[in-house]
C-alpha cells in the first residue's frame, strides 16, 4: 500500500509498529521455555514461570526428571480424540526440544507416563465451553503409588489447556541435559477467568501468508487466547474468494495476495486443533471500497466509492453470498459486520442514492441504521450471533439515537 502524504487513509506508524509485532512471534515460539530472566544466576535455584497464572496451585521442593520417551494413555469418553492426541505429540516436540536425540539407553527417569483423562467426547468449539482441568505432578516412591503426570479435563479443549501448562513447569537442564520439573510435587486446578480471550489480525490492510497465520495461532496457544479475530476484508483489499461472487477478490492487491476457500479453511481447522475459534470479520456498509473493484455497481459513483450503495438490492445481495459462503467454512458462532467509521456524506451527495433516500424519507442517519440491521439479518438467518461497532450512531430496533460514542 502506498503510504505517503497523498493517501489519507494510511498512518505509518500502526504498520511500522504492527510489522515490528510481528517480527517478535518467531522469538516468542523460539523462547517460549526459558525460565531464567537475565538478572538471574543460571546455576541457582531454577525458576518456573506459568501463564497465564492458574486458578489454583501447589507445589513443593522436588525436582523430577521427565522421560524423553514419555507415553501416553488416554481415558474417559473422550479417550478416542485426535485433537489430544496430535496435541501430546506437538508438545513432546517442544518439551524435548534439545533432549530427544540425546535420550541414554536405560536411563532411569522420576516420571514416565502422562495420563489423559477427557470426560466428554464431543469436540464442538464454541464459547464459553468447559476449559476447566487438573494438573497432577508427582514423583512415585514408598509412600506414593502415582509417579506419573495427571491431566484430567471435562472437554478436549481443557486437555489442552493443561497439555500447555505441563509444557511451562517442564525446563531443559543444560547441565545433566534432561528435561526437568522444578518445584515437584504440582496439582494445579484451573479454568479461564474470561470466556472470550482474544487477539485480532488484520490482512487487509497488511496481507499474510498461511504460514505466518499459523504461527500468530500457535503463539496464542502458549498464552491460552481462543478467539482470533480475523478481520479479513476492508477497504484497502478484498483478499477472500468468493464462489458466489468470483469478481469480488478482484480488488486484492494483487493475485497473488489472496486466500481460497481451501486456505480460509486450513486456517480455522489449524486453530481448532489448538482450541481457538476464528471470528471473521467483514466490515460493511463503510471500508468496503474494494468491492467495487470487482463489482462497480456496488459503489454509489465511480467518484464516491463508499459507504455501499445502500438503495441497490443487488449490494445485499453480495452481502448475502457473502456471509453465506463464508459460513460453509466459519463454524464458530459470532460473526464480525464492523460497521465504524460510516460517513454517509457519499449518499446524500450521489443523485440516485440521495433521490432513494428521499422516496424512503430517510436521513443518511436513517439508511445508516437500515444497512446495519439487514446485514444483521442476513448473518442471523445464518445462525450467526453478529457483533457490530458503530461510531455515528447507536442503533435499537425501531429507533435511532445520534451518539459520539460506539454501538
Amino acid at each position: 500500500m502506498n503510504c505517503d502524504a497523498s493517501n489519507p487513509h494510511c498512518n505509518p506508524i500502526p504498520i511500522i509498529i504492527f510489522f515490528i509485532y510481528l517480527s517478535l512471534f518467531p522469538l516468542v515460539i523460539a523462547s517460549r521455555n526459558l525460565k531464567h530472566s537475565s538478572n538471574t544466576q543460571l546455576d541457582d535455584d531454577p525458576i518456573t514461570y506459568i501463564w497465564p497464572l492458574p486458578s489454583e496451585f501447589s507445589f513443593g521442593n522436588q525436582t523430577l526428571t521427565v522421560d524423553p520417551n514419555l507415553s501416553l494413555a488416554i481415558g474417559g469418553n473422550g479417550g478416542s480424540s485426535s485433537i489430544v492426541k496430535e496435541a501430546f505429540e506437538r508438545y513432546k516436540l517442544i518439551i524435548f526440544k534439545h533432549h530427544s536425540k540425546l535420550s541414554k539407553y536405560g536411563a532411569s527417569y522420576d516420571i514416565e507416563k502422562l495420563n489423559v483423562i477427557v470426560h466428554s467426547a464431543n469436540e464442538e468449539l464454541k464459547l464459553g465451553m468447559d476449559e476447566s482441568y487438573s494438573l497432577l505432578v508427582a514423583k512415585r516412591d514408598e509412600h506414593s503409588i502415582i509417579g506419573e503426570i495427571t491431566i484430567e479435563a471435562n472437554s478436549v479443549y481443557g486437555a489442552l489447556r493443561g497439555l500447555e501448562t505441563l509444557s511451562q513447569l517442564c525446563a531443559f537442564d543444560y547441565g545433566t541435559k534432561t528435561v526437568q520439573v522444578y518445584k515437584a510435587p504440582w496439582f494445579i486446578q484451573d479454568k479461564p477467568r474470561f470466556e472470550y480471550r482474544g487477539l485480532l489480525l488484520d490482512t487487509s490492510r497488511h496481507y499474510l501468508p498461511i504460514d505466518i497465520i499459523k504461527q500468530v495461532i500457535e503463539s496464542m496457544s502458549y498464552a491460552k487466547l481462543n478467539v482470533l479475530h480475523w478481520h479479513i476484508i476492508d477497504e484497502e483489499s478484498f483478499p477472500l474468494e468468493v464462489p458466489t461472487y468470483p469478481n469480488l477478490w478482484k480488488g486484492a492487491y494483487t493475485k497473488w495476495e489472496r486466500y481460497t476457500m481451501e486456505d480460509a479453511s486450513e486456517i480455522v481447522n489449524f486453530a481448532k486443533l489448538r482450541g481457538i475459534n476464528v471470528m471473521a470479520e467483514v466490515d460493511v456498509p463503510g471500508h468496503a471500497a474494494s468491492w467495487g473493484v470487482g463489482y462497480p455497481d456496488l459503489w454509489p459513483s465511480p467518484s464516491c466509492k463508499e459507504p455501499l450503495d445502500v438503495s441497490k438490492n443487488f449490494t445485499f445481495d453480495v452481502v448475502s453470498g457473502i456471509l453465506s459462503d463464508m459460513r460453509k467454512i466459519f463454524p464458530f458462532e459470532l460473526f464480525h459486520l464492523g460497521g465504524d467509521e460510516v460517513h454517509t456524506d457519499c449518499w446524500n451527495s450521489t443523485p440516485p442514492v440521495k433521490k432513494w433516500l428521499q422516496d424512503h424519507n430517510m436521513t443518511g442517519t436513517d439508511a445508516y441504521q437500515y444497512f446495519v440491521l439487514r446485514a444483521q439479518d442476513i448473518a442471523a438467518s445464518l445462525n450467526w450471533t453478529p457483533c457490530q461497532l458503530g461510531r455515528n450512531i447507536q442503533h435499537i430496533r425501531g429507533k435511532t439515537q445520534p451518539t459520539d460514542g460506539s454501538a
